[in-house]
């Protein structure tokens, strides 16, 4: 089998690609990305290549198997019209080109984060993201438009994904000094290691299981809950005090890649994950969240 993975030097792909070479169904995997990934093994070939472009549709062809993780998360300072470029045009590009490639397998990371807020989701639950998160609206965009033009396509879509690699911000929220002041009840939370997703995202391509497949571990948490487990004697910030310095840090230096993240903390998001389970045979290795979000030995 021969995989295309997009988004080859993000975080995520540390955890995919070693997965995809060790596999010995898998003959090569060639990485696509604006910059080059450090990652170096014999079957994998780097590919510097916009996603948009026809560099990267050039390699479609001849590929059995497409694993799309490119996506802008923190924009920084970056214009939403090219986020969008990028996220949504970029992207619809690429999985057309592979439809039109004839690859039978395509497995398109999405996220949590479409559905907004909700208790123990399943994907049939409506996507109703943040409007002030432009990650989630792009992220809904396209996966709206897989449901229509690829029904045959999976998409993944992991809550808050947490581990060696995880985003920057991810390890600072969860390693801060202090938490946002939040009413009681606390917005409950759930995580998942990179590595459980990588296991998805391997099964996905080898039983061409279409549709879609929320991922989480087992167990919900609150932020304070997270910060505490860290910082036993931690305060809490109130939330509108938080948002007035998140704005002003990423109008300055593009930290934070926007305020509207912070909806997705002041809501529960919890997730049903029988359907991956039951049609994927996923099995989260990692399954409390202590452990993953690396507050337990």
């Amino acid at each position: 089998m021969r995989v295309v993975v997009t988004g080859a030097a993000g975080r995520l792909a540390r955890a995919v690609l070693p997965r995809l070479c060790a596999d010995p169904a898998i003959g090569s995997v060639t990485g696509i990305d604006r910059t080059s990934p450090a990652f170096s093994h014999p079957k994998f070939e780097p590919v510097v290549a916009d996603i948009a472009g026809r560099a990267a549709h050039a390699r479609l062809p001849g590929a059995n198997a497409l694993v799309n993780l490119a996506f802008v998360v923190m924009r920084g300072r970056q214009p939403l019209r090219e986020m969008a470029r990028n996220n949504v045009e970029g992207t619809k590009a690429l999985l057309a080109a592979a439809q039109a490639a004839g690859i039978g397998s395509i497995v398109h990371l999405s996220s949590a984060a479409v559905y907004g807020h909700g208790v123990g989701l399943t994907e049939d639950a409506a996507l109703a993201p943040s409007p002030r998160f432009q990650y989630a609206l792009q992220k809904a965009q396209v996966d709206a438009w897989i449901a229509r033009a690829l029904p045959r396509a999976a998409v993944l879509r992991p809550t808050v994904i947490l581990g060696p690699n995880a985003q920057p911000l991810l390890r600072r929220l969860a390693s801060a000094p202090c938490y946002l002041r939040l009413p009681d009840p606390q917005p409950r939370l759930q995580c998942v290691h990179e590595d459980d997703v990588a296991q998805a995202v391997a099964l996905a391509l080898g039983l061409r299981a279409p549709g879609t497949f929320n991922l989480a571990a087992p167990g919900d948490f609150s932020l304070r809950e997270l910060v505490r487990a860290r910082r036993p004697r931690a305060h809490g910030v109130p939330l509108a005090l938080a948002g007035v310095a998140l704005r002003v840090a990423w109008r300055a230096t593009g930290w934070g890649g926007e305020p509207g993240w912070l909806d997705g903390v002041t809501y529960s998001l919890t997730l049903d994950c029988s359907r991956a389970s039951a049609v994927l045979g996923w099995r989260p290795r990692h399954t409390h969240w202590q452990e993953i979000a690396g507050v337990l030995e």
